[in-house]
């Protein structure tokens, strides 16, 4: 009998400690990270990019490429719109058309004393538009008010149209292409307040998935049809964007 209420006294306090520990709230776990508004809820982001770059060429050489002579420019400019609907987060979107032109008059590509390409006569004039959806959160440095890290999710959709001459006379050639296409990036960055509406920002893309389409029709004869699928998860320090924001 002794046994008896020794096992039975064991399952009751067995049973209680179970129904304590269930009964027990859990405790909330924090990793100690301090969060400060960096963005308040119901501010407005607005703000543009420009960029314009022109050079011209005569009888330039570079390592293996001799006697370029021609011009080029390119232009584009990107208006941004973004709304913050939670301390920190804001959602919005982005426009964007870029304009290019390249004129080559001449060129000779030297890879020795033998093996020699000219190309002369080279023409191609392209323009591009996209539309861009933008989701983003800010994240603060300590308490600081003037510097702070964000990151952005970017869906983009656009296409655009070119076109390619080549020689000159009844040698004359030239394809048009046009083309769409569709991006999914991850871009992280960094804004610099100059005062308490007008900031820098500097991102650059690490992650993103791209697909795009281009048609092309050459000499109004021949049709050719290209699709191109990419997928970028590296560092791109050839994606770096700058540009001015304001904060109303």
């Amino acid at each position: 009998m002794k046994l008896f209420r020794d096992i039975i006294s064991i399952v009751v306090v067995l049973m209680i400690g179970t129904f304590s520990i269930r009964a027990e709230e859990p405790q909330p776990f924090s990793r100690g990270l301090q969060q400060s508004t960096f963005i308040p809820k119901g501010q407005w982001i607005t703000g543009v990019n420009v960029n314009y770059s022109q050079s011209s060429q005569d009888d330039y050489q570079f390592f293996i490429i001799e006697d370029i002579s021609g011009d080029s420019y390119s232009f584009k400019v990107s208006p941004m719109v973004m709304y913050s609907f939670k301390d920190n987060i804001a959602a919005g979107g982005r426009l964007a058309y870029s304009r290019s032109m390249t004129k080559l008059e001449t060129g000779q590509v030297k890879l020795d004393s033998e093996t020699t390409y000219d190309v002369e006569n080279f023409y191609c004039l392209s323009h591009n538009y996209s539309a861009m959806a933008a989701f983003r959160n800010y994240i603060s440095i300590g308490n600081s008010k003037r510097f702070g890290f964000f990151n952005e999710v970017q869906l983009q959709v656009g296409g655009g149209e070119s076109k390619l001459c080549d020689g000159s006379g009844n040698d004359l050639t030239g394809t048009f292409e046009r083309s769409y296409g569709i991006d999914l990036g991850v871009a992280p960055g960094i804004v610099m307040f100059l005062n308490n509406y007008s900031a820098l920002e500097v991102n650059v893309g690490v992650l993103g998935f791209s697909y795009s389409h281009t048609k092309a029709t050459t000499d109004r004869v021949y049709v050719s049809r290209r699709d191109n699928h990419s997928a970028n998860l590296q560092l791109n320090l050839f994606s770096i964007s700058f540009g001015v924001a304001f904060y109303l």
